[in-house]
């Protein structure tokens, strides 16, 4: 049961470790390309960008970075999916979205 613990709380540690870090690497540059949320154009897209309330968004990924879909609306809580450069997609659940 200890050893459970321990090893829940690494596993914890880690992947707060791992969120920092992806949130954080973003800040140094921008993707090249563009990003489209709801048919809004965002050019060379860098950081959290909110998603639709009460609909599926669309999200149009025409950069050159993977969009991770956050369940949180300021690119908090989990990550419940992502959007591929060149995919097209209608991302459920998830309030909002974050590209590097």
């Amino acid at each position: 049961m200890r050893e459970t613990r321990r090893v829940a709380r690494v596993v914890g540690v880690c992947a707060a470790a791992l969120t920092v870090a992806l949130a954080t690497s973003g800040a140094a540059q921008a993707a090249d390309g563009v990003l489209f949320i709801d048919r809004a154009p965002i050019h060379d897209p860098s950081g959290c960008y909110p998603l639709g309330d009460f609909a599926p968004s669309a999200v149009a990924n025409f950069a050159d970075e993977t969009a991770f879909v956050w369940s949180g609306p300021h690119c908090d809580g989990r990550v419940t999916g992502f959007v591929l450069p060149g995919q097209a997609v209608h991302p459920a659940p998830g309030m909002s979205l974050f590209i590097q």
